[in-house]
């Protein structure tokens, strides 16, 4: 908790200068313990079936139906640690600040939309607009950072999302390539971060050194890149975790300025008990944390009105499934879901499924273009990670089930060969690994043991 003796004078000005009256009972929030939060995947899992699961205490986020506050008491401890329960390994959760939920719970997504996060890492949005879609549609998540992208992509596999692909391009860039071609579009920008302020110090530094007037520029040039990708009838939600009117109503102003078939939806502020309107912007929404049970937010959701739709791209005819198609054909024959032939790619015995109206081969740099299903060793089909957390128990012909308190749940996550029991056993060849419904990973059977193949860089250590 950061003393708030340490905030700039000049901060602190301008924040009375915003808030007025509530200034005082904004300085009084310093001294109250924040609640950290995580939202469940339900792709996976119900948060009802979530809170019953886990060990710790849980109340609910009012503002999205799939968070939760837990408490920090005792956090030393395993047992209440989150980040270390199987369950978080399965991608039943993720864990993210409660006011950080808002913005994707926000953008109307529906299952078959064309969605961009254009800021994207860590992940904490995506996964919950990649859950909202239910498989169906394309999620495209950028990352300007190659080395935060990684991250997201974990995060984006973890989760079982499987109509991903994962950039890390400048919004200019991917301008070019995807001119009019989303339907929802999330832009949570770089920014000061005076919202994090009361629970990261080193965001005060910072502020410091690059405040408003550097990130506001910045800002309106990812939101006009925004703008140009965006179909006709699709919108955009705007948001930061900075109090700043530079980076928030200004920028907003600026857009509509400037684009004319932009126009501000209001956003509904009862649905996040606390909130209040833009300073000198009606539609807007401000969560500031001595009104909410969280951090400092601001959104604000544009739409492009009806009008001409951009020309789709030509693309060329690449045939599906170039090489390895016996082996691979033989594994996806042990899978109970159906694969479209047509949407397989192979790249350097890297095998990919694309999601519907993802395009093959653009000039971007891509982390991962879809599904990876696995790869070609040795004329020999070896199965991903990926696909592993994006399938369920039962949906491969082999599953190995294991109870939450079986001792062999963490002996699998830490890389350990597995013996089986008289029921599981003998068995050979590949075999679906979980902690009840909820897999894990895969391995490989040798008899009565199983050769653990769950990815070594995800291993709990």
């Amino acid at each position: 908790m950061t003393d708030i003796s340490k905030l700039p004078e000049r901060f602190l000005a301008e924040m009375k200068e915003l808030l007025g009256d509530e200034y005082n009972d904004y300085v009084k929030s310093f001294e109250e313990n924040w609640k950290p939060g995580l939202r469940a995947n339900t792709l996976k899992i119900s948060p009802e079936e979530l809170k019953a699961m886990v060990p710790w205490p849980m109340e609910p986020v009012p503002w999205t139906g799939k968070g939760f506050y837990y408490g920090q008491e005792d956090e030393t401890k395993e047992s209440v640690r989150p980040s270390k329960h199987p369950a978080y390994y399965c991608g039943l959760y993720y864990l993210q600040e409660p006011s950080a939920m808002t913005p994707a719970a926000m953008l109307p997504v529906e299952p078959g939309d064309r969605v961009l996060d254009l800021c994207a890492a860590p992940g904490g949005k995506s996964t919950e607009l990649g859950a909202r879609l239910m498989g169906q549609g394309l999620l495209v998540s950028n990352d300007i950072s190659y080395s935060r992208a990684r991250a997201l992509l974990k995060n984006l596999e973890l989760a079982g999302i499987p109509n991903i692909c994962v950039t890390s391009e400048s919004p200019e860039k991917l301008a070019l390539v995807w001119r009019g071609f989303f339907d929802k579009i999330l832009v949570d920008a770089p920014c000061s971060g005076e919202g994090m302020f009361r629970r990261e110090e080193d965001m005060v530094k910072d502020w410091t050194v690059h405040g408003p007037s550097y990130y506001a520029p910045l800002q309106r040039q990812i939101a006009c890149q925004a703008v140009d990708m965006l179909k006709p009838g699709g919108m955009l939600l705007y948001s930061t975790c900075t109090f700043s009117r530079t980076e928030d109503e200004e920028n907003i102003e600026y857009i509509l300025d400037q684009y004319p078939q932009m126009e501000l939806c209001a956003l509904d502020l009862s649905r996040v008990p606390g909130a209040v309107n833009g300073i000198g912007l009606d539609g807007c929404m401000r969560l500031f944390p001595h009104r909410v049970k969280g951090e400092g937010h601001f959104l604000a959701l544009l739409r492009k009105k009806d009008g001409e739709t951009a020309s789709p791209r030509r693309t060329r005819e690449i045939p599906g499934m170039l090489k390895h198609q016996e082996e691979l054909m033989d594994f996806l024959e042990s899978i109970s879901v159906t694969f479209d032939h047509s949407r397989i790619r192979i790249h350097q015995d890297s095998v990919y499924y694309l999601p519907k109206g993802l395009e093959w081969n653009l000039p971007l740099r891509f982390l991962r273009t879809g599904l990876l299903l696995g790869e070609v060793k040795k004329g020999r089909f070896e199965p991903s990670q990926a696909l592993a957390m994006a399938l369920r128990a039962g949906q491969f012909k082999t599953t190995i089930r294991l109870e939450p308190e079986d001792d062999r749940v963490l002996r699998y996550l830490k890389g350990e060969t597995l013996t089986l029991t008289r029921e599981e056993g003998p068995l050979k060849g590949w075999c679906l690994v979980s902690m009840g419904d909820h897999p894990m990973g895969w391995a490989k059977g040798t008899g009565m043991s199983l050769k653990n193949k769950y990815y070594p860089g995800w291993r709990w250590q």
